[in-house]
């Protein structure tokens, strides 16, 4: 049977990360899954100079951030110019009302969706329904997930979570699909249901992976077809996307698309790639007759100011770090309770939801460094995790919401007194006697560090104290 329908936060991290460890089938899924894509990864890029084409991209990001204002001004006139409509929502919640008011000028009552991360960070199919209008993810990952009533646990695969059995299972009990393990056949039927609400939506909404200031193209990277039915069949198309998707050139898309695609999947292309540049023109028969796309920041401005997170904005929503983590692979996305699990998401929900929610994010991790490692445009994740850390446990004086949160007066009084100890050399001498005689009093539990560790104990006698009676011994 499908899971039962759970909520979860980032403030129940590690009891979420427990339950999730004491979960054979949810760890036996996510590691049969991350092998076979780490695998993938590393046969697509077996032909390549992968450290190459990684600086590549890596320096077309950072040229795009670091022209990022004039960059938003040129791809706003040249949409303008192509007849895109762009607006301009400073958080998800001003993007949704923009979304929904564009739904009902046309008198939309549903609304079919492409798959889009951005949206999911905004909860933009609640907005929808409050208002009345029916949003149905088209992505077979996100219609899973949406039928069984679960968010997505990874940004490319949603459904990566769930097993044959257990997708059999949602498509028998939610649209009375018969039990399969054909895997062709459950495909087949969910296309088919999917079909028909193509054809019937008043709105389709996609995401965006790159935006080509250039030129005003919107473009959307995919296999399966649904973001091309989306973008193409309904009437008015709305595409959503964060501001820091966008890049200079047509022609810096390419070595990006090369690293998205064999980074994410293990795929040389994807099936399909969709150019984006205009409304249906005259004399064309197919196409939307409006697109509007939708600019989010939503905390990215606040990250553009900071020289070291601003390396956060490079990401191309490729998942190769959650592929590879050690954390994420055995406890999977569910346990974080955000938007962007895994290490991404440690680095990026803090801003936009402040340290006060995702205090423990930063810390999961082990920082082995493979997330660093294998990011297509080298950002330097362990490091920023190390920063959040030290936001976290700071002063409260820092560019991420709710810095200082981890922070306790106990603890600080501890580290300045060590502090102290340490450049008062006799006062050393004497604690470290003090504490070499009532060895026997140490504690034996010394809170969850200790559940799988030995608790360290003070030594009978200094190292220094040591070194002089050998030299006393050797000497007589």
């Amino acid at each position: 049977m499908n899971q039962p329908v759970q909520t979860f936060t980032p403030q129940a991290f590690h009891q979420q990360a427990h339950a999730a460890l004491e979960n054979p089938q949810i760890r036996a899924n996510f590691r049969k899954a991350m092998d076979g894509l780490m695998g993938k990864r590393r046969e697509a890029f077996s032909d390549w100079d992968l450290e190459t084409l990684r600086q590549l991209g890596a320096n077309i990001r950072l040229r795009a951030l670091s022209k990022l204002p004039d960059l938003l001004e040129q791809l706003e006139a040249n949409c303008e110019a192509n007849g895109i409509r762009v607006h301009w929502a400073e958080n998800g919640e001003q993007a949704c009302a923009m979304i929904t008011e564009i739904c009902q000028q046309h008198g939309a009552s549903s609304v079919i969706k492409g798959k889009s991360m951005v949206s999911e960070e905004m909860h933009l199919n609640a907005h929808l329904e409050q208002a009345g209008i029916e949003a149905l993810e088209s992505d077979l990952g996100e219609y899973l997930v949406q039928l069984n009533e679960q968010t997505p646990s990874h940004i490319i695969m949603p459904a990566i979570h769930l097993n044959t059995d257990e997708i059999s299972d949602i498509m028998h009990d939610r649209t009375g699909t018969e039990r399969t393990r054909d895997v062709d056949a459950m495909t087949a039927a969910a296309r088919a249901q999917l079909r028909e609400r193509f054809m019937a939506a008043d709105v389709g909404v996609s995401g965006v992976n790159f935006a080509v200031a250039e030129t005003g193209t919107l473009c959307l990277v995919e296999n399966e077809g649904n973001g091309r039915m989306t973008t193409t069949a309904p009437p008015v198309h709305i595409a959503v996307t964060g501001i820091e998707k966008v890049v200079e050139h047509l022609a810096d898309v390419a070595p990006l698309y090369a690293l998205l695609t064999r980074s994410a999947t293990g795929q040389h292309v994807t099936t399909y790639f969709n150019m984006i540049s205009s409304p249906r023109k005259a004399g064309e028969h197919d196409g939307p007759k409006e697109v509007h796309l939708v600019l989010v920041d939503s905390g990215r401005s606040r990250i553009y100011q900071d020289d070291e997170l601003l390396d956060t904005l490079r990401c191309i929503r490729c998942g190769a770090c959650m592929n590879h983590c050690p954390v994420y692979t055995r406890v999977g996305g569910h346990t974080y309770g955000t938007t962007y699990p895994g290490p991404i998401g440690a680095i990026l929900m803090p801003h936009l939801m402040g340290l006060e929610a995702t205090k423990d994010l930063p810390s999961a991790s082990s920082l082995c460094g493979a997330c660093g490692e294998v990011c297509p445009v080298k950002i330097p994740i362990p490091d920023l995790l190390v920063r959040l850390r030290r936001e976290a446990v700071g002063d409260g004086v820092g560019n991420v919401p709710g810095a200082g949160v981890k922070r306790s007066r106990k603890e600080v009084a501890a580290w300045k007194s060590w502090q102290w100890l340490a450049t008062h050399p006799n006062a050393w001498r004497g604690a470290s006697l003090i504490a070499g005689s009532f060895r026997g009093l140490a504690p034996s539990h010394l809170g969850p560090w200790t559940e799988y560790r030995t608790a360290p104990k003070p030594a009978k006698s200094s190292l220094h104290t040591l070194i002089k009676r050998h030299r006393k011994e050797q000497d007589s």
